[in-house]
């Protein structure tokens, strides 16, 4: 859908990126062969409702402030239609601002367009991203000549060795991608193509460059705010697709029974939190929120209009969830934590209002003003911020949030039902003037005013009801494998990994904090899994399991810190070097390498993972629950702590 860009030079290196995630792993799949013709320009991979990774073709710099991820096929004449407009869309705008990701929709009444997004799926993974938009140009300009002889034509104009795309075709290598994209298009609600998602907002069909310019200009100022505000740039489409994203309707004339922020009546118990109005209040709204998150900054002037207009009527409940790629909001959260400790509610919304008037300046130093200013025991706002003294009901409060399917920052409750993201005014108004309702009923009907959210509350859905942790069948580990911590550890968290991932590099100091925050308890245990598009993985791997084989655990971690450490410098010459650092016996070695005679060990834990149905890393197997991706402690921490 997207024409081919001509006189691009050069290739996007694999970047970084944090998560949210929720959903949907964070990290790559596993694409078969190794490519073998034009090097591979690979996308970002990235979390969020809408996540795409390194098997996806994507235009545009991996790290723009906007990212149009469009689920099409190549038989539908509106997808064509849409191909001019994402022209436009790029020509206005440049790979700076924009990147476009495509994802593969074949509509099942289309019966050549199964094929086509196979051969372009193909293609891609041979070729790269320069060979996919050239193929995909060709079939787009042709979509009434989508034959498999064309495919092979177009597949060889665009670069791509005419054997490996022939074998490759024929053997459905790359079915799977396609398989995969249908899957996450159906479970995010696409029905139909083309559907494009503009930092999670849904623009359905052929629309015209108007309607994409309005939500992409939308969306830049939604970005840079975002940016300004102290969210890495990596992180900016997964945090506001998480805001942005809401699932389309079930079928026409219907509501989406999935929409839980609108229709679902949780349960989401008030105890002992931060309280804003009386205890009688008709209407109860629990917000779950952080300091450092622009739309949190921006809801609570929302807030205060509520709470104006509806007076003794409503009352606001704070519920903590610093996210973890804001590095100032667990503090800013001990801060207020610790001056209501100090000085009550009072106290405490003196310390929120403070800290949100100022939230762009949330370092220690200015944490410790904040106290003086406010008159609290600096030296107790000090300690408590440095020992995280008020971490256990922060981590009640996340962990509640989780269970509720409140992912992002802000999350309202109104009377149970969930609104996402920093609304207008008049979405609480909607929602509020309804709860009033129903709520001004059961009053009449002899419920008590303090009564009404309880009552409510009763016949709510309770948190984490219909959910069950994702598990993964893999045999415990043996001798052969490498690990760290404690040897009789009950907690047993097997690693399925690559030397040359990124993601897994971010892993490695949650593993480590693992370890220190459930001593005696926690043994970290390496599995291999190199992906096919990292070409020093596997040779990687294998070195790895001479290292251990000579050093022992010690010096495989050792070895491993070496090469987590120096990602992009994994040639033979730099394994060697790295190897000769932890002192192994070099000719033994490198003989080993000659002879790859430690691939065998590296494929079965490869094939383990696979029948698992593991594809991507890091993935970590805890005692037998599935974690996918670089997960922040939290995440580890709630499964660790959840098992009897």
């Amino acid at each position: 859908m997207i024409a081919v860009i001509a006189g691009v030079a050069g290739l996007f290196v694999v970047g970084l990126f944090v998560l949210i995630g929720a959903g949907v792993y964070l990290g790559y799949r596993s694409v078969g062969p190794s490519p073998v013709s034009t090097p591979v320009v690979m996308a970002v991979a990235s979390q969020g409702p809408v996540p795409f990774d390194a098997n996806d073709a994507s235009w545009g710099d991996p790290q723009a402030p906007v990212t149009v991820v469009v689920f099409g096929e190549y038989e539908c004449p509106f997808c064509g239609k849409l191909n001019t407009t994402l022209d436009q869309v790029k020509s206005q705008y440049g790979r700076q601002d924009v990147r476009i990701v495509w994802k593969h929709f074949p509509l099942d009444f289309h019966k050549n367009a199964r094929p086509a997004s196979i051969a372009a799926a193909t293609v891609r993974a041979l070729g790269g991203d320069t060979a996919y938009w050239s193929f995909h140009q060709s079939a787009m300009s042709d979509q009434r000549s989508l034959t498999d002889a064309n495919f092979a034509r177009w597949a060889a104009a665009a670069g791509v060795n005419a054997t490996d795309f022939n074998s490759a075709f024929a053997a459905r290598t790359y079915e799977r991608d396609v398989d995969d994209d249908i899957a996450l298009g159906k479970r995010i609600g696409v029905k139909g193509t083309p559907a494009a998602f503009v930092n999670g907002v849904l623009v359905s069909g052929a629309q015209p460059l108007d309607k994409f310019s309005q939500v992409i200009d939308d969306q830049l100022r939604e970005a840079r705010a975002a940016i300004a505000s102290g969210t890495p740039r990596e992180r900016v489409y997964a945090e506001l697709s998480e805001r942005n994203y809401q699932k389309p309707a079930a079928a026409e004339g219907k509501s989406d029974s999935k929409k839980v922020d609108t229709t679902t009546v949780w349960k989401v118990p008030v105890v002992d939190s931060p309280v804003r109005g009386p205890s009688d209040a008709l209407v109860t709204i629990v917000l779950f929120s952080e300091y450092q998150c622009p739309f949190c900054q921006r809801v609570e002037g929302t807030l205060e209009k509520v709470r104006e207009h509806y007076g003794a009527n409503v009352r606001v409940v704070w519920k903590d969830r610093p996210l973890p790629f804001h590095k100032q909001a667990g503090p800013a959260a001990q801060f207020a934590r610790e001056a209501r400790k100090q000085k009550g509610d009072k106290g405490y919304w003196a310390a929120h209002d403070l800290l949100f008037d100022n939230n762009k300046r949330l370092t220690e130093a200015d944490l410790t003003g904040y106290a003086r200013q406010l008159g609290l025991n600096v030296a107790d706002v000090q300690r408590a911020i440095r020992m995280k003294s008020h971490q256990r009901a922060i981590d009640a409060d996340t962990d509640l949030a989780d269970a509720l399917e409140a992912k992002g920052t802000p999350t309202m409750f109104i009377n149970g039902r969930q609104l996402r993201g920093a609304q207008p005014y008049e979405k609480f108004e909607e929602m509020i003037d309804d709860e009033l309702r129903k709520a001004k009923s059961m009053v009449a009907a002899g419920t008590s005013r303090g009564s009404v959210y309880d009552k409510i509350m009763a016949g709510a859905r309770a948190p984490g009801s219909d959910t069950a942790p994702d598990r993964a069948d893999v045999p415990p580990p043996s001798e052969q494998n490498p690990w760290k911590g404690a040897s009789n550890g009950t907690i047993v968290v097997q690693v399925f990994a690559d030397f040359q991932c990124p993601f897994c590099a971010r892993l490695d100091p949650t593993l480590e904090q693992l370890i220190e925050t459930y001593p005696g308890r926690v043994r970290v245990v390496w599995r291999h899994l190199p992906l096919s598009f990292h070409k020093d993985a596997m040779l990687a791997a294998e070195a790895s399991v001479e290292v251990h084989r000579q050093k022992g655990n010690v010096g495989f971690w050792a070895f491993h810190d070496l090469l987590i450490k120096n990602q992009k410098a994994l040639s033979r010459v730099d394994l060697e070097g790295y190897a000769e650092q932890v002192g192994v016996n070099l000719p033994a070695f490198r003989a080993a390498l000659d002879d790859h005679r430690h691939q065998p060990v590296v494929e079965r834990d490869a094939a383990i993972a696979r029948a698992a149905g593991i594809t991507g890393t890091p993935t970590s197997i805890v005692n037998g629950e599935l974690v996918k991706g670089a997960q922040p402690f939290d995440k580890f921490r709630r499964v660790i702590d959840g098992m009897k």
